[in-house]
């Protein structure tokens, strides 16, 4: 099986809404005032922090507001907040004829609601936040691949509304919206209808916890950026997706439903760029069965892909958590011993890697078979 260098990334944006330098040409509306040629930045500027908007009286969540000024150009970022919400507002007439159709249809979605959102015994283990406490809620049914029980019913079907919703109104207005990813052409980017402030919470204060404890070797309690999409599988969809690694530290893949057959994720174990296609230990070899409200945990380079969904529809919900600094980088700053450095390497990189560094830099010591260090 051959990844051919697959590496499920994030989609460009649509072709006829970019000038192909990575931003995205908005024009205003007739008979509005104008901020001229400026652009919305592609991809936000996760380093800015954006004004609050609470006490706006506007017809949209504060939250859109929130994560639409990440994408303001540089020139905009440190204007009064008034400018700003005319050029955002600009923005959104450009493509709204019916402010009625972007209302959330569930407010309750936008901020984290624990007891709402989780089952008890997810809730529990994050108040406890020991790995115990972890442990007793999950299995590991692979090495380093993680399933929990996690999400309640009643919030898979209010958020599957919500995206169907959104959906509508897509194809409502004909607006040209970014799919998810490179590898997924069904699907949307929740961060793109006001979800990500919730989904920004989600991680810092439910994922990075597990991720300190269960993925200290890529930084599993810095993770600072995030993101989050659903994926649609079934009869019009995408049906499979193929063998890939993420662009990502750390997923969490969940399940909302519907009902479906097949679909099973299979896992073939961490590799590197260099060695994305090297060859599958058999102990690395795991299929999962999606179960909806159950989620799966794992590193962003396990390799992994999903068969095919024979019937029924379904869709899952992914966040894909980075940190903006990578491992390698701060280990290699850190004034720690080499053999506690190698440690972290013997985890965060493949097996073939650190074969070849370990045998490179311990000559005179015997190294572990590939198996073990795989199992790390």
């Amino acid at each position: 099986m051959s990844l051919d260098g697959a590496v499920e990334m994030r989609e460009d944006p649509p072709a006829g809404n970019g000038n192909g330098n990575g931003a995205v040409t908005v024009a205003p509306p007739t008979g509005r005032p104008s901020y001229g040629n400026r652009r919305l930045r592609l991809n936000p500027n996760t380093e800015h922090k954006p004004e609050r908007y609470d006490d706006l009286e506007a017809e949209l969540d504060p939250s859109i507001f929130r994560s639409l000024e990440r994408h303001l150009p540089p020139s905009m970022l440190e204007a009064p907040r008034d400018s700003k919400v005319q050029f955002m507002k600009e923005i959104i007439a450009r493509y709204l004829s019916d402010g009625e159709r972007t209302r959330p249809l569930h407010k309750e979605l936008y901020n984290v609601h624990p007891t709402t959102f989780f089952v008890p015994s997810f809730v529990k283990a994050i108040n406890e936040n020991t790995e115990e406490s972890f442990r007793n809620i999950m299995s590991e049914p692979s090495p380093k691949v993680y399933t929990f029980a996690m999400l309640q019913p009643t919030f898979c079907e209010l958020l599957l509304d919500e995206v169907e919703n959104f959906e509508r109104w897509v194809d409502a207005v004909k607006f040209k919206i970014m799919r998810p990813n490179t590898m997924n052409k069904y699907g949307a980017v929740l961060d793109d209808f006001g979800l990500e402030a919730m989904l920004n919470k989600l991680m810092e204060e439910f994922i990075c916890p597990i991720s300190k404890v269960f993925f200290p070797e890529v930084g599993g309690s810095t993770l600072d950026s995030h993101h989050g999409f659903v994926v649609e599988y079934g009869k019009d969809k995408d049906v499979e997706l193929g063998f890939h690694v993420d662009d990502s530290e750390v997923t969490l893949n969940i399940c909302l439903g519907k009902q479906f057959s097949g679909g099973e994720l299979f896992f073939r174990g961490v590799r590197c760029d260099k060695h994305v296609n090297s060859e599958t230990q058999p102990e690395e070899i795991f299929d999962y069965s999606h179960v909806p409200g159950q989620a799966v945990l794992h590193r962003g380079r396990h390799r992994h892909g999903a068969r095919a969904t024979t019937s029924g529809h379904r869709i899952n919900l992914l966040l894909w958590c980075r940190r903006s600094k990578s491992m390698l980088q701060q280990l290699t700053d850190d004034k720690e011993l080499l053999c506690c450095r190698m440690y972290f390497f013997s985890m965060a990189v493949c097996s073939e890697c650190f074969l070849k560094l370990a045998g490179n830099l311990f000559p005179l010591f015997s190294i572990p078979d590939k198996a073990s260090i795989i199992t790390l």
